[in-house]
């Protein structure tokens, strides 16, 4: 199986690669989102990893406009506790840095950490492991990455601090995505991403949530983006976690006659227990 990664190899999606899939998979690199969904639809990558949330900061919303534009399916899930570890190479410390690259999104998470070191000019890069990987090859002095520890390790370099993060219980969720549905069984199925638009009638919104609630959904997200065509109209991202798909079922049914351009990204397996 070829599974599309951002990132390179040391990277948070290439752990969730290790961690998710069990059989045997070749890793196909992408340095953006856009390019990974660019390896599925091309078909070089039967499958893509793609990082939607964050507790700290929050949903990646261009992601969720990328699934919804290129019919993707989200087929899983993965949480995946995030640490940040600065490193560099050998016989360097803290007081040695000039500069520190990363993801801006790890730079975010360890923006207390560095507080303290107003000396360190932090630059954002386009992936954590691919920062590191640099590093190493070209033996930069001075130069520091926030990265995963297992980048450390593929690249040869000196952990200079372990766990810089702001907030040491820090998660990110990946969705799993395809350009074919779930083929998992409905016994298995527990979870589901659906995109609506409501008109603006008062109280449209809240319908929907008390269809939901009347048929045993859990609301475990809501995400709202502006459509782009028609200014001040929103469409609306939900996550529902149900315990029979006849209880889905029955509630899809509804909305779909209730909500505006209905869609459902993806029906699969809760990633948490």
């Amino acid at each position: 199986m070829k599974v599309a990664i951002q990132g390179i190899k040391g990277s948070n999606h290439h752990i969730v690669a290790k961690h998710y899939f069990e059989a045997p998979i070749s890793l196909e690199e992408c340095l953006s989102f856009d390019s990974l969904v660019d390896a599925l639809i091309a078909g070089r990558s039967d499958i893509g990893i793609m990082a939607l949330e964050n507790t700290i900061a929050g949903s990646i919303i261009p992601n969720y406009a990328l699934i919804d534009a290129n019919d993707l399916h989200i087929v899983g899930e993965y949480y995946l506790n995030i640490h940040h570890h600065l490193m560099g190479l050998e016989n360097q410390d803290l007081s040695d840095l000039e500069e520190v690259l990363s993801h801006p999104m790890a730079l975010l998470q360890c923006k207390e950490f560095f507080r303290n070191h107003k000396n360190i000019k932090l630059v954002e890069d386009a992936d954590t492991a691919a920062v590191a990987k640099r590093i190493s090859e070209q033996q930069l002095k001075n130069v520091a990455a926030i990265a995963p520890k297992i980048a450390a390790d593929i690249y040869g370099l000196t952990i200079i601090e372990d766990e810089i993060q702001t907030i040491k219980e820090n998660a990110t969720r990946f969705v799993i995505v395809q350009t074919k549905p779930s083929a998992i069984k409905n016994k298995e199925i527990n979870k589901a991403t659906i995109k609506f638009q409501l008109d603006h009638k008062r109280g449209s919104l809240a319908a929907i949530l008390n269809v939901l609630s009347d048929c045993k959904m859990s609301l475990t997200k809501i995400q709202s983006l502006p459509v782009i065509e028609t200014p001040w109209k929103y469409a609306f991202f939900v996550d529902v976690t149900f315990d029979t798909i006849q209880n889905y079922e029955k509630a899809i049914a509804i909305i779909t006659i209730m909500a505006e351009e209905f869609k459902v990204l993806g029906t699969y397996k809760s990633g948490r227990e």
